[in-house]
């Protein structure tokens, strides 16, 4: 794996746990806002495998629509039981992760820099 590949699988993880965090927010809001006893729409994220690359794709060069293809999340609707906490504690797990992918982020940052640094 190159330096620029470790970026791309880093910021791939980065936007797959936003988009977790979006849901989680989404979710604890609806928590909160339900009656108790009652339940309320709650949002599940899954995680899907990317599809194989094929190798006669040809790269869109402006860049235009790879979000869509490149989210690894799924989303369905549930009937959600639980609680506001149950709903902040999955919030937090996804800022954890997000967290994660960032300092990865960052090592790979710097070894991009340290790389073309050697190299002059």
């Amino acid at each position: 794996m190159t330096d620029f590949g470790l970026l791309d699988v880093a910021a791939r993880g980065m936007n797959a746990q936003r988009t977790l965090l979006d849901i989680d927010a989404r979710n604890v809001a609806a928590a909160q806002a339900a009656v108790p006893g009652h339940s309320y729409q709650r949002l599940v994220a899954r995680f899907v495998a990317a599809p194989e690359a094929d190798a006669f794709d040809v790269p869109d060069p402006d860049g235009a629509g790879e979000d869509d293809a490149a989210n690894p999340v799924a989303v369905t609707s549930e009937t959600g039981t639980g609680d506001a906490l149950t709903e902040l504690i999955a919030t937090l797990d996804a800022q954890r992760a997000y967290e994660a992918d960032a300092s990865i982020f960052d090592i790979g940052k710097r070894l991009a820099e340290r790389t073309l640094d050697i190299e002059r």
